[in-house]
Order: C-alpha cells, then sequence, then structure tokens
C-alpha cells in the first residue's frame, strides 16, 4: 500500500506535467515549468485548506467533543456567497494569467475587477483564521490558500495593467451600447479609474443575482461573523461534550477489584461512573493545577486530549486496565504528594471529586 501511494505522487506529476506541455505548446519551457509548479502549489494549498476544514467542520450550533474536531470559520448559510466570490476570482485570475491584454476590453475590466474584489475577501480569511479560541495549532493551514492568491493577484495585476492595449483596441462588438463601453475601456490611461468606479456596482450585481438564489444582502459578512471560536465570530456554541470516557474511568470499570480497587459510584456531567481513589487524586490534582495555574492546567489539558483521549477508546479488556493503573502509580504518588505539599486539607479535596 504504502509502495503505491508513493508510486502514485511520482507518477501524477510527472504525467501531469508532459499533459500540460501539450495544452501550453509554443511557450517557453522554463514558462511552462514555472506555470506548472505555480498549478501544483495551488492545489496543494486548496489541498490543505479543505483537509484543515474537515476537521473544523461543525456549525456553532452545534455541541462537539474539541477532541473530535472544531467550529467552522465560514457559516454554512452563507457559504455560497464566499464560493462564488472564489470562483469568480479564480476564473479572472486564471484569464488575466493566460490572455491577458489579448482579452476584450469589456472582458479584461470584469477579470481585473473579479480579481481585485478576491484580494479583500481573501483578508479577510486570513484574519478570520487567524485566531481561534479553543485551538492554538494546525489552522494556520487556512491562511496559506488566500495569501497564496494574494500574492499572484498582486503580481498578475501589475503585469496585465501596465501591459499594451493595442491589441483590445481592435475589439468591436455588435451591441453599439457594450461597443461604447468597450471603447472607453480600451483608453489605457482611462482603464485603472474606470475599473475602480465599476468595481462597487459589479459587487453590488453579483450580490443581487445571488440574493435571487437565496443569500442575504450581507451574507459576505455573516459568513465570517455567525460562526465561533474564530477571529469574526458572534455566536456562541453549547457546551462541549465530555469525552466519550478517560483512561482512569476505564481501568475503575474494566479493571480485576483487587488490584483497580473500585471505592464507588461517583458523578461526572450528569452520569455515574465507577471510581477508584487513583481516579479521585488524579482529578483534585487536576483541580488544584486549574485553580493556581490555570495556563498550565490548559497545556497538561491539551497534552491529554491530544494523546490521554484516544488511548482510552483502546483499554477495554481487564489485562490492558491493570497494566495502565499499574504504570499510572508512580504518577499517582507524585500527584498525592503535590496536593499534600499544596492543599491545606487534601483528603477533603480528594474525597469530594465525583461526589453524588
Amino acid at each position: 500500500m504504502i509502495a503505491l501511494i508513493i508510486t502514485f505522487f511520482i507518477i501524477c506529476p510527472i504525467v501531469g506535467y508532459f499533459f500540460y506541455k501539450q495544452i501550453r505548446v509554443n511557450i517557453k519551457p522554463a514558462t511552462i515549468v514555472g506555470e506548472f509548479v505555480f498549478i501544483g502549489l495551488f492545489i496543494l494549498t486548496m489541498g490543505l485548506f479543505g483537509l484543515i476544514w474537515l476537521l473544523n467542520g461543525d456549525g456553532y450550533y452545534t455541541a462537539i467533543d474539541p477532541v473530535d474536531g472544531g467550529y467552522t470559520p465560514f457559516a454554512f448559510e452563507h457559504l455560497s456567497t464566499l464560493i462564488v466570490f472564489f470562483a469568480l476570482a479564480v476564473f479572472g485570475l486564471i484569464k488575466l494569467w493566460y490572455k491577458g491584454r489579448v482579452l476584450p476590453p469589456l472582458l479584461f475590466s470584469l477579470c481585473v475587477m473579479f480579481v481585485m474584489i478576491g484580494i479583500p475577501i481573501s483578508a479577510a480569511v486570513i484574519l478570520q483564521t487567524s485566531t481561534n479560541t479553543e485551538q492554538s495549532g494546525g489552522t494556520f493551514f487556512f491562511a496559506l490558500l488566500p495569501f497564496f492568491y494574494v500574492v499572484t493577484s498582486i503580481i498578475v495585476l501589475l503585469k496585465v495593467v501596465n501591459a499594451e492595449a493595442d491589441v483590445a483596441s481592435t475589439k468591436i462588438y455588435r451591441n453599439k451600447y457594450l461597443n461604447l463601453l468597450n471603447q472607453k475601456l480600451a483608453k489605457t490611461e482611462k482603464q485603472p479609474l474606470l475599473i475602480l468606479v465599476m468595481l462597487l456596482p459589479v459587487f453590488a450585481i453579483i450580490v443581487a443575482i445571488l440574493m435571487i438564489f437565496g443569500q442575504d444582502a450581507n451574507s459576505i459578512t455573516k459568513v465570517f461573523t455567525e460562526t465561533t471560536t474564530w477571529t469574526f465570530s458572534q455566536k456562541t456554541h453549547p457546551p462541549f461534550l465530555d469525552h466519550e470516557g478517560h483512561y482512569l474511568c476505564t481501568v475503575a470499570v474494566c479493571g480485576t477489584p483487587d488490584i483497580v480497587k473500585p471505592l464507588r459510584l461517583g458523578k461526572r456531567h450528569g452520569h455515574e461512573i465507577i471510581v477508584n481513589r487513583q481516579l479521585l487524586i488524579a482529578n483534585a490534582f487536576e483541580e488544584l493545577i486549574q485553580e493556581n495555574v490555570p495556563t498550565l492546567h490548559k497545556v497538561i489539558r491539551g497534552f491529554y486530549d491530544k494523546y490521554g483521549y484516544p488511548l482510552s477508546k483502546k483499554i477495554t479488556t481487564t489485562r490492558a486496565s491493570n497494566a495502565v493503573y499499574l504504570l499510572m502509580k508512580p504518577l499517582e504518588y507524585l500527584f498525592l504528594m503535590v496536593l499534600y505539599l499544596c492543599s491545606t486539607k487534601p483528603e477533603e479535596k480528594i474525597n469530594k471529586q465525583y461526589a453524588i
């Protein structure tokens, strides 16, 4: 299987390059290589964007376990608006890249406007995904695609806006109104100003069309604000779901009673669990850290969520529970020592954990 995957990633770029080379005939080899590398990077950033989005794809109204995923930075109800603007921006970028000033002035101007509209939207995506109140790592992959788009757009716009308009000025439309607009846009010295003037009307027309298909007039802002935990988020989410299990709880339930020594029933978030002294000490230690060093507690909780929780799903047999209980013994003694050093009533703190 690994050999097949490696072969796939080696062969696909080679086949893709020769296929792309056949499409871009009469182009310098260096240009073909550069374009192919660019396309590959663009696809890679899109793939990373999609992958991280899959891991952070729940709506703000859904109760989730943060270990299993996160909340989406883009509201599903208004996602169509973001997708349409992204599609138009990419369409304009591709057209300008391959055709440039050879395009008819009207189409050229529309493509420039699509690309320019995409730049502030991409910047908003970067800002939206730059901070997350519940997660600290991995989400920067969201920013790769919009950042790549912004850099490419600036390069392409600088190239085409400064190009000659000789070919474009010869284009003629049958419709006299389109032809009049075309002739005005063909005047290079006036084109940047006209493009800026038309930017808002074109944006408004796109929004109006989207409204016909059910989007709100301000969907382009709501797609960022009707979310939770991200930069522009204005919604709150339900309380996080409790983990399906805690490996110490699993020990108390599945281990041999003579070894793990279950003590009593306890209640955790409304559910009855079987507790032993090891679990009580561990939870009391966590409570002590949370009360006195909340930053350290967040680090410890993050470490457990990343490594301990997946382990808990694998501890389902008596033998495994016994082994984990014995391996945890040194930590149990360490936790107990810290409790007796830092708490005035350590046993009271231990015994009140998971009280029914």
